[in-house]
């Protein structure tokens, strides 16, 4: 392959437990691909279980990248993960290899196939300056000011969003400039030349809750509380992303004696199914050139996916 625009990126992506891993592994095998992952909390290190990474012996089947390539005290963000994955791509194209991106964080997608708004860099201690005065003030007084400079970002965005609150406000402070304004002023541009084909899962919802459910169970008796004790070990920042990821702040008010295990498994699961819904109705509207599946994976759906894909 070259880098010539014909270039091809095969996108597998869908709601958590729909199955992407699984067909993933089929593509990669026909077509002699990378898999790399584009799930914003399988990028940390230490939340292999929780956040559904692949097994090591999936991992042997095929090429992965990105997967627990952060430690949990870094916080990964689109910028950051498109820039390795672009790294990733280039690496597939010059070995006549194809680059599947499988995973379920759509802005990452986007940020792949649209590009972003070019930011100047924001010193690390006008980033501390927000984030203490979040801690300080509390979300929805930090919601309030945000308002003041950047009312279309504080509309958009919860208070509970903290991650996204204090980018939009750090921007403010370092450059006079409010997040929607330089939005507006910069067009992004896409980073890579490519022929991209996305195959979207979009299963039923019921059966989908269904696996969500059965799934965080699993992850329970094969270690999940284990792995959230570790993490509570390092003493990391609450606000960090990967302190956020489903699972890990019902687990770990178990594990601090605030909550039964049985209502930690339970929120945890009421929130799986939320972001699930989530997932769904994002990918339903953002990315219109698809191949949709309205099923969950399953093998005896391969001739019919292959069939759509040309490379």
């Amino acid at each position: 392959m070259n880098t010539e625009p014909q270039n091809p990126i095969l996108i597998i992506a869908g709601p958590t437990a729909c199955g992407k891993s699984g067909l993933s592994l089929a593509a990669a095998d026909k077509y002699n691909g990378v898999i790399i992952n584009c799930d914003s909390m399988q990028v940390y290190r230490e939340l292999r279980l929780l956040t559904a990474r692949p097994s090591l012996e999936d991992e042997a089947k095929a090429p992965h990248k990105l997967y627990g390539v952060i430690p949990a005290a870094e916080a990964c963000s689109a910028g950051i993960w498109r820039e390795l994955a672009v790294t990733e791509i280039e690496k597939c194209w010059q070995s006549d290899q194809l680059p599947i991106i499988t995973g379920g964080t759509g802005l990452y997608i986007k940020a792949l196939m649209e590009g972003m708004t070019e930011i100047p860099e924001i010193p690390a201690e006008i980033r501390t300056e927000a984030t203490e005065r979040r801690n300080e003030i509390g979300p929805e007084a930090f919601h309030q000011e945000l308002s003041k400079f950047d009312p279309v970002s504080a509309e958009r965005l919860n208070p509970t969003d903290s991650q996204r609150m204090i980018r939009a406000y750090e921007v403010y402070l370092g450059t006079e400039r409010s997040l929607t304004d330089w939005h507006k002023d910069a067009p992004a541009t896409p980073p890579l030349a490519a022929n991209y084909q996305a195959v979207i899962f979009e299963p039923p919802r019921e059966e989908l809750y269904a696996r969500c459910e059965a799934r965080f169970d699993q992850m329970i008796e094969i270690g999940a509380l284990a792995e959230v004790r570790a993490l509570m070990a390092l003493n990391l920042d609450p606000n960090l992303p990967a302190m956020k990821a489903l699972g890990v702040p019902e687990l770990i008010a178990f594990l601090g004696d605030e909550i039964p295990l049985a209502e930690a498994v339970n929120k945890a699961k009421q929130s799986t199914r939320r972001y699930a819904k989530r997932q769904m109705t994002w990918f339903r509207g953002q990315i219109l050139q698809k191949y949709s599946i309205n099923a969950q994976y399953s093998e005896s759906l391969l001739p019919d996916i292959f069939a759509k894909i040309v490379i």
